[in-house]
């Protein structure tokens, strides 16, 4: 736990950081004083601080986000004293409108760009490895969510609604049934093409909560042992790394969900555990842990089945890393569209830090931990262009009205706005992260 959550907060930092930059620096360059540039927020006392020049820098203790305070600016500071004055010609509300346009927009851009520029490098560095779909030889694993879709193991997906399965995913189904509402998913079963139909409200299903950590179906693969946990009672009786579990007490488990799925439905913990050395069997005596375990770890799929990368040059990773990041935007959006219609539900939509932090990895993984950043990235670009008040979206909303019909919204209109949209957004990210708490998420 201790690993996602310094991950998470890592990503938060400079994610947090950087936005900030992106208001910082446009604004120092038309002239504008900025007052504090801080991470975190600090109501009563800060972490740490410094002042350098005009600007107060420092680290607040609330992790909510973080702030620059821009002089001559109503937002969520609430500090109306300033704009009792006369406007300086160094505050905000003294520039022309463009300029506080560019200095509003600096935080989402550079967010976008950063998105984008992530998924370019890892693109670059390690290309796009993934399962060619006729290569998953033995087909697909399904658990419950999977069978109730009609899907069953053994089956080749050839198609989900009109797009061809050619990357063995089971996120690209997920996706195609949830933002595509795809209506079918074409399989080959034992020779024959079988079209299945997928019920109207499934991807409402897919995407709720309960079954948000189904993967409704993965790759059908022998039971090769890759490592061993500690204490490890299959190591203890005798087993070793590259041996395959072929049956437990005499029955024939030829896969690992077959393995799986047969041992947790026992009473007994002793087992006779038969596995495939140099092509000879043996049997061994293991006793499992209390929760029907025997401490080893499964070879993954991209280690048993042959993969394909999909490399780019450094010039090719950048359009590529463009789309990838634009097509992340388009299914939020689609999101967006399907919970306005009801065909998503907001609840389940819904996360708070809990649910974020939980989407890094208990081990350290960098390639992991730069994606999860991208997407963040990408997220929190778009969510400050929300034209809500006291967030970046509102204030551009109010500087499109002001450029587009000359007539400068009032200070005290402004800071009533501000007020409106700051408490709305307390609220979202008290409710949000009180489903993380209903969910059990911070145990």
């Amino acid at each position: 736990m201790l690993v996602i959550i310094a991950q998470f907060f890592l990503s938060l930092s400079i994610l947090v950081v950087l936005h900030e930059l992106g208001h910082f620096l446009p604004a120092k360059w038309f002239g504008t004083k900025v007052e504090k540039f801080y991470l975190f927020f600090d109501p009563w006392f800060s972490l740490f601080k410094y002042k350098k020049g005009e600007t107060e820098y420092g680290v607040g203790w609330l992790p909510l986000g973080g702030y620059v305070k821009i002089a001559g600016m109503v937002d969520e500071s609430f500090d109306m004293d300033q704009m009792q004055g006369e406007p300086q010609e160094w505050e905000f509300r003294s520039k022309p409108a463009w300029q506080r346009l560019i200095i509003m927009l600096g935080g989402v851009t550079v967010n976008f760009l950063l998105g984008f520029f992530i998924f370019a490098m890892l693109l670059f560095k390690f290309g796009d490895k993934y399962l060619p779909s006729q290569n998953a030889t033995y087909g697909i694993a399904v658990d419950s969510i999977g069978y109730d879709l009609g899907l069953r193991d053994g089956d080749q997906i050839l198609k989900v609604g009109s797009k061809d399965f050619d990357k063995f995913s089971a996120g690209a189904l997920k996706q195609e049934i949830i933002f595509n509402e795809a209506k079918t998913i074409l399989v080959n079963r034992g020779g024959l093409e079988v079209t299945l139909p997928v019920a109207e409200d499934y991807g409402k299903k897919l995407a709720s909560y309960d079954y948000s950590e189904y993967r409704v179906f993965a790759p059908r693969m022998p039971f090769v042992i890759s490592e061993f946990n500690k204490n490890s009672p299959a190591e203890k009786s005798g087993a070793k790394v590259n041996d395959k579990i072929v049956g437990v007490n005499g029955q024939r488990t030829d896969y690992f969900n077959e393995f799986a799925k047969y041992v947790k439905g026992l009473d007994d913990r002793n087992i006779k555990l038969m596995v495939q050395r140099d092509g000879d069997i043996k049997e061994l005596d293991v006793e499992m842990t209390e929760n029907n375990l025997i401490g080893a770890i499964a070879k993954p799929a991209f280690d048993l089945f042959e993969t394909e990368t999909q490399d780019f040059t450094f010039a090719e990773s950048f359009p590529a890393g463009y789309k990838k990041g634009m097509d992340f935007i388009k299914s939020q959006l689609k999101a967006y569209g399907l919970m306005a219609r009801g065909k998503l539900s907001i609840n389940d939509s819904l996360g708070g830090f809990g649910s974020i932090a939980k989407l890094f990895p208990r081990v350290w993984d960098w390639q992991i931990f730069w994606r999860m950043t991208a997407i963040l990235s990408l997220i929190l670009g778009f969510m400050n262009l929300l034209p809500i008040p006291a967030l970046d979206g509102g204030h551009v909303m109010f500087l499109m009205w002001e450029m587009l019909t000359g007539k400068k919204p009032s200070d005290s209109f402004m800071e009533k706005a501000t007020l409106v949209g700051f408490i709305l957004i307390i609220a979202l990210v008290l409710y949000a992260n009180g489903l993380d708490v209903w969910r059990g998420w911070f145990k």
